[in-house]
């Protein structure tokens, strides 16, 4: 009788084991959120959005990318949202660098310690140090000089970004100082034209139009934008600088390594799509996939440069 009972227990012990097997291989089995804390258009949102239809059409479930802008609290609103939900791989970030940079380093609880692990990055915003085609530098290295008898003055989209933070750092370590600096809605033609800026710190899809007239100085990304090959990268004039603003996909740390790799093979065939790519040409933004460990190496990489940063900006 008692063998009896430990057989039928077994029976229902397996059974049960199997049974949560196979609920967990069922993943996807209800909507995926993404999670982007932008307003909708720009590149993270455009590229996520392409993620979400390709997991949609893969898995059979409904995907949908969420807008969360934070305003004046910046992404983290957000992040938020992704560190509080089920690390179940049903809400997934789509952050850039500064989520999983500096979230967990200013003294956010929900983000404290770090909640977030990498699935890739996917992004590097195509921003470019710029001037127009008339102004005496050609160069960073010209500028410089420039600079050091002249007052120039510095557009950018806000001093917390990463590129800006670059920018600066890279006068103080060339030896000069913006005669001034103030953030602008809008950075394109006209406002080199109208004068309201001698340099400016945007994004090359914002000179498209003009990049005739105007000249690239350096490109503030990992590595040369194919539009504009003659402007050095960044880490080429200063390597401790070699930081970009990127976007990338981001799960909380105890999401199951199976559903991870579920959203990785979307993700990844989205990047490498005809379509993907045509926003690349389209832009001059850098749009690959770069692996879940390629990406940590990155991320902790960026926060050592970030520290370095912050100890010259001071």
């Amino acid at each position: 009788m008692k063998l009896t009972h430990l057989v039928k227990g077994a029976a229902a012990a397996a059974a049960l084991g199997l049974s949560a097997v196979a609920a967990q291989a069922e993943y996807p089995e209800k909507p995926v959120n993404f999670i982007v804390p932008w307003p909708p258009g720009d590149l993270e949102d455009v590229l996520t959005r392409m993620i979400a239809d390709d997991f949609q059409a893969k898995y059979g479930v409904a995907a949908a990318v969420v807008n969360k802008p934070g305003g004046g609290g910046g992404p983290f609103p957000g992040a938020i949202e992704v560190a509080n939900a089920p690390a179940d791989g049903y809400t997934v970030g789509s952050f850039v660098i500064g989520v999983p940079v500096m979230g967990h380093q200013i003294d956010i609880p929900p983000l404290t310690p770090e909640k977030f692990d990498p699935l890739g990055i996917f992004l590097t915003y195509p921003f470019v140090i710029a001037t127009s085609g008339d102004a005496p530098y050609s160069t960073m290295e010209e500028l410089a000089a420039h600079a050091k008898e002249n007052d120039v003055a510095l557009g950018h989209f806000g001093d917390v970004l990463t590129p800006t933070q670059v920018t600066k750092a890279f006068a103080k370590n060339a030896g000069f100082e913006w005669g001034s600096d103030a953030a602008f809605d809008a950075l394109d033609c006209n406002t080199l034209a109208s004068g309201d800026a001698d340099v400016i710190n945007t994004t090359l899809q914002l000179i498209l139009p003009c990049l005739d007239q105007v000249k690239v100085l350096v490109s503030i990304t990992d590595e040369r934008i194919p539009l504009v090959p003659d402007a050095p990268a960044i880490g080429e004039l200063d390597a401790g600088l070699n930081i970009a603003l990127w976007n990338g996909l981001f799960v909380t740390k105890d999401t199951p390594q199976d559903v991870r790799d579920k959203i990785i093979a979307v993700a990844q065939e989205t990047m490498m799509s005809d379509r993907a790519q045509a926003v690349a040409k389209e832009t001059g933004a850098l749009v690959y996939w770069q692996d879940a460990d390629d990406s940590a190496a990155r991320v902790a990489a960026d926060i050592a440069t970030m520290g370095k940063i912050g100890t010259i900006l001071e």
